[in-house]
């Protein structure tokens, strides 16, 4: 009898029972702002902020609506302006590039290994196009840290960490976002914590730091921050710094706060199961797993591997056979964008860039989420179904 997988690829754990009450609390209070607090009250955003920094071991610390607003404030907040050049990653999401193209900056873009990393010999060579980069560390998946920031020390190029898929990562024992002269992080649902949509940044430059809370939309209400800079640097900038307002609430900081406190415990099950699926899957003839070097610590939310020349009708064929039995892939090569996944062609806001690299890569990719509702018997069955129908259409 042909085994079919029930399960569901976008259904997350439910929200914790402590998250819940704590977010009730927020509710009846009726305080949902952050700036509306009683007086010497410290709310649940500047908690979620303090705690955050202490986990990444950053300075400072801003929470606001989105992973996407995170990214575009830090990009304002280094400098960026309208006709600037940004590098960036071939192979990420489309906030990414939006985010550079919603400052009025021109994305410049490198190529991807079949590692999943950006290609350090091809950063060398774009090195001296622009004056910061924005690093995605595209599905959990982090480069030779240590190699890409003395290129960019030695250039003057300032690195911005797209951390969406690395909060609880480390390479080489350094937490992901802590390289760069800031780092960003998601909480939208499919993240690590869950507050359906978020964001938060992390840095220890005082500078930075205090233009992104102004930009975030603190008014002149940044004093009632807890993570931040000192007021004296607010003061140089606090006139030519614009509002663009993207805070964060206390009823989503109360919510990530709980989660915060088991992303160690939920990092380890994450890992289990991309482990197993790992193990269930190596060693099939024409199918690259993607390796892991021994400096990264990651979070195994979701898993990739690489189908090399795969002919793009045999990968359609893959898909739906794999479709039919439950196990929902997505495949980064798709010549149109379908739901998140796309490519840099698809993005016309940025200027038409010759990356064969790449497109080699993503031609063959292909992607699964991980939930942690799955059990280890789930990812089993999943192993089963994909080695079945790749040996199906390999036959």
């Amino acid at each position: 009898m042909t085994e079919v997988f029930t399960g569901n690829f976008t259904q997350q754990e439910p929200i914790p029972e402590a998250a819940i009450e704590a977010a009730v609390r927020v509710m009846r209070s009726g305080r949902l702002h952050r700036y509306n607090l009683l007086p010497g009250e410290v709310g649940e955003v500047s908690r979620l902020e303090e705690e955050f920094a202490t986990v990444t071991g950053a300075r400072y610390c801003l929470a606001v609506a989105s992973g996407g607003y995170a990214l575009a404030c830090a990009l304002r907040a280094v400098g960026v302006r309208p006709g600037d050049r940004v590098l960036a990653n071939a192979f990420t999401l489309a906030p990414v590039p939006g985010a550079i193209a919603s400052v009025g900056a021109v994305p410049v873009f490198v190529e991807v290994t079949e590692d999943l990393v950006i290609d350090l010999d091809d950063l060398q060579s774009k090195i001296g196009q622009a004056r910061v980069l924005m690093l995605s560390h595209m599905r959990g998946h982090i480069c030779d840290m240590d190699r890409l920031m003395a290129i960019c020390e030695a250039a003057e190029v300032q690195v911005i960490e797209d951390c969406a898929h690395t909060m609880g990562a480390a390479w080489a024992g350094v937490p992901s976002g802590r390289h760069g002269v800031i780092g960003c992080y998601s909480t939208q649902t499919y993240k690590h914590i869950n507050s359906g949509e978020g964001g938060l940044l992390v840095s220890d430059d005082a500078e930075v730091m205090a233009r992104a809370i102004l930009l975030s939309g603190s008014y002149m209400l940044y004093g009632r921050h807890t993570a931040a800079p000192p007021a004296e640097m607010f003061e140089k900038i606090k006139f030519e710094t614009p509002n663009i307002s993207g805070r964060m609430d206390h009823l989503r900081a109360a919510i990530l706060r709980v989660q915060l406190a088991d992303l160690p415990t939920q990092t380890q099950r994450w890992n289990v199961l991309y482990t197993r699926l790992e193990t269930g899957l190596s060693g099939i003839p024409g199918v690259r797993l993607v390796p892991r070097p021994q400096a990264e610590s990651y979070v195994g939310s979701s898993f990739q591997f690489l189908l090399p020349d795969c002919p793009p009708d045999r990968v359609r064929a893959f898909l739906s056979a794999a479709a039919a039995r439950g196990v929902e892939l997505k495949w980064f090569g798709a010549p149109e964008p379908v739901a998140f996944t796309s490519r840099h062609d698809s993005w016309r806001y940025a200027p038409p860039q010759s990356l064969p690299q790449t497109d080699r890569v993503l031609a063959g990719l292909i992607d699964l989420r991980l939930p942690l509702t799955f059990t280890e018997a789930d990812i089993d069955l999943i192993a089963r179904i994909l080695r079945e129908e790749w040996g199906r259409l390999a036959s």
